[in-house]
């Protein structure tokens, strides 16, 4: 017999809603990264095909960011059961958490995707670097070992192989995940590689200063920040042919009749790439359970357990199908061992 084991915050949460305070919610509540989000409405979908006794899942996006938030508000019915995210919890983000009663979260690796540049379809192939994307998108840049407004309007002033195009990006807004990745292994990673930390430092900046300078994005029109989900930026792209956008790789292999992606130093983004580890701009996706749901909202455990499930994470199920750069077979083993387990963070 399975036993449900409740947290002290758990059982507060059962008490209020026996006591008549509101009915308890039958249905499972997830919000958050717009990457994870085309994932876990398959399983959502799946798996009220499958629990006949369960409401299928309720998925929404709003960015892996905004998914914590709404996931760090507290313990409760009015509370959402899962937050989404194509980054890791920061170490803030926990203690809101925990500030507001969630003490418990259960951190689950779903598997890996990878960000890429896009361009129409019938513009020219694009090679970038990390160098590149500096150049083209930092609010400063290094020129003669100074840090100055960037001057690069076209891309064949950042790299004369680019082509003879306005600057315009359309890049994930700050409250996706994806933005994160995209600072700190391109951005940051440019900068880095031209000189921009130490020309920061001489010009009196600290460490943590350094790095913010490296990974501020220009505000003067070239990048746009879309804080809506990738079909904006395609939509944006069909509007503007000679607009460059970022997305994720699963959006991206599904509307390639309408896109052209750019290799990134050198590799092609695929899931064959990203498994090797050889495409540079990889990331984990993850999604956050709070544990003081689990036994108290029908199917949430029923839930994370389906999802963990070879046959939706595995390398030949419809998670892979549609994208997923499936974990290796003993990660995934180990993240089912440690739901189960109840591991929290």
């Amino acid at each position: 017999m399975k036993k449900a084991l409740l947290t002290a915050s758990a059982a507060a949460f059962a008490i209020v809603a026996s006591a008549g305070y509101a009915s308890a919610r039958d249905q499972v509540q997830v919000a958050g990264s717009s990457t994870v989000l085309p994932y876990a409405k398959i399983v959502a979908e799946q798996f009220g095909e499958t629990f006949s006794n369960f409401k299928t899942p309720v998925v929404e996006s709003g960015g892996s960011g905004a998914g914590i938030k709404e996931f760090c508000k507290g313990v409760g019915e009015n509370t959402i059961d899962i937050a989404n995210s194509s980054r890791a919890i920061k170490k803030d983000e926990v203690q809101s958490c925990i500030d507001a009663g969630v003490k418990d979260i259960q951190e689950v690796k779903i598997g890996y995707d990878g960000i890429v540049f896009a361009t129409d379809v019938n513009g020219p192939d694009w090679a970038l670097t990390s160098e590149d994307i500096y150049k083209a998108l930092a609010a400063k840049i290094v020129v003669d070992g100074k840090l100055v407004e960037n001057p690069n309007t076209k891309w064949n002033q950042v790299n004369p192989n680019l082509p003879d195009w306005d600057i315009a990006a359309y890049i994930p807004g700050e409250k996706h995940g994806t933005r994160e990745v995209f600072e700190e292994k391109l951005l940051i990673a440019g900068c880095k590689a031209l000189g921009g930390v130490e020309a920061a430092k001489a010009a009196g900046l600290d460490d943590k200063a350094a790095d913010a300078s490296c990974k501020a994005v220009r505000k003067d029109g070239k990048a746009v920040d879309i804080d809506g989900d990738y079909s904006e930026t395609l939509a944006r792209i069909d509007s503007n042919k000679t607009g460059v956008g970022v997305f994720g790789l699963a959006f991206y292999e599904n509307n390639a009749d309408k896109l052209k992606v750019a290799t990134v130093g050198g590799i092609t983004p695929s899931v064959e790439t990203i498994a090797a580890g050889e495409y540079p701009v990889s990331r984990p996706l993850f999604f956050y359970v709070k544990k003081a749901h689990l036994g108290v909202i029908p199917g949430l455990k029923e839930y994370v357990e389906f999802f963990l499930d070879d046959q939706m994470v595995g390398p030949e199920s419809p998670l892979a199908d549609y994208g997923l750069v499936a974990a290796p077979d003993a990660e995934r083993a180990a993240q089912r061992e440690a739901f189960t387990a109840g591991k929290t963070m």
